[in-house]
């Protein structure tokens, strides 16, 4: 059975806490894994997720400041040391090259895993397969970092009316879906186009056009909102979004689910000082008129794509 989820390793921002570990999040996609920026101690998580690593097939990493990339040493030894049977490939800012390296080799292993480079340094497309097309967008931060997208082709949605009035049953559907016509059907007389789902990770940014550009009609949205809207100066200062710019920006790119994530510390659950994580966030998305299905992310939780239109 083909599964479509975000796997929600870690939330924290900068540092790790008591309730968040660092950044990490796994993105199913039917058969594909996709490790978006593993922070320190994804390993640790990945075994309490019950992930393994022989579910991942590509990581990505959207920059290189360490709650978004210290974890990289140990998630890629232990791709080695389970002899994970497949290529797996990374993606990650092409400035950063030699951050990636030393994490890679940070200390001695056996290496039995290819592990295929792949760095970004412009916008557009990464990988094309038959499942998705993987691309990346730059955003605003103070080093080099880039946005992900993924989107499904389009397919066709047959339609039994149709089908039934023109007399096509049985194994004549998957025959017209293969030809593209059948008896001088064509497919389109009896078919709708199906829009294939879209995702997108957007992490460590100001408000740019490649925030917007990701975000568009996406399916699925996971973004940081790493401050409070009464915090915006020192989220445009540090590079980052606030939860009502995440939230207008979804509502304005038709989001259908919106995933908050990447919080400051000041915001730590049974901090006196701080508002009451979850609810503060939420309501400034919304304030900001986002209507759709929306998370506020916590570690170790389950976010499944929503089921096509």
């Amino acid at each position: 059975m083909s599964v479509r989820e975000v796997v929600i390793l870690g939330t924290a921002s900068q540092v790790p806490t008591r309730h968040r570990n660092h950044n990490g999040y796994l993105l199913r996609w039917d058969g594909q894994g996709i490790l978006f920026d593993p922070g320190e101690g994804t390993q640790r998580q990945m075994l309490r997720a019950k992930v393994a690593a022989h579910d991942l097939n590509r990581i990505c990493v959207t920059h290189f400041h360490g709650d978004h990339s210290l974890g990289l040493a140990g998630v890629i030894q232990r791709i080695n040391l389970d002899r994970v049977p497949h290529e797996i490939t990374a993606h990650y800012p092409k400035s950063g090259q030699r951050f990636f390296e030393r994490l890679r080799y940070a200390t001695a292993y056996r290496e039995t895993v290819a592990l295929a480079e792949a760095p970004v340094s412009a916008d557009g497309p990464l990988a094309v397969t038959p499942a998705y097309t993987l691309e990346a967008r730059r955003l605003s931060h103070p080093v080099e970092s880039f946005g992900y997208r993924l989107v499904e082709p389009d397919g066709r949605r047959m339609l039994p009316e149709r089908l039934a009035a023109l007399g096509i049953k049985g194994p004549d559907v998957g025959r017209i879906q293969r030809e593209g016509s059948l008896g001088g059907v064509p497919l389109d007389e009896v078919s709708e186009v199906r829009r294939g789902q879209r995702f997108a990770f957007v992490m460590d940014t100001r408000l740019c056009e490649g925030v917007h550009a990701l975000a568009d009609g996406c399916d699925l949205l996971v973004i940081e909102s790493t401050f409070l809207d009464e915090d915006a100066r020192l989220a445009t200062e540090y590079g980052h979004l606030t939860a009502g710019q995440a939230g207008r920006v979804a509502a304005e790119a038709g989001v259908r689910h919106l995933v908050l994530t990447h919080f400051s510390q000041r915001y730590e659950p049974g901090d006196t000082a701080g508002p009451e994580p979850g609810g503060a966030f939420e309501r400034q998305a919304r304030a900001a008129g986002f209507e759709g299905e929306l998370t506020v992310a916590h570690d170790l939780m389950r976010v499944p794509v929503p089921k096509r239109r």
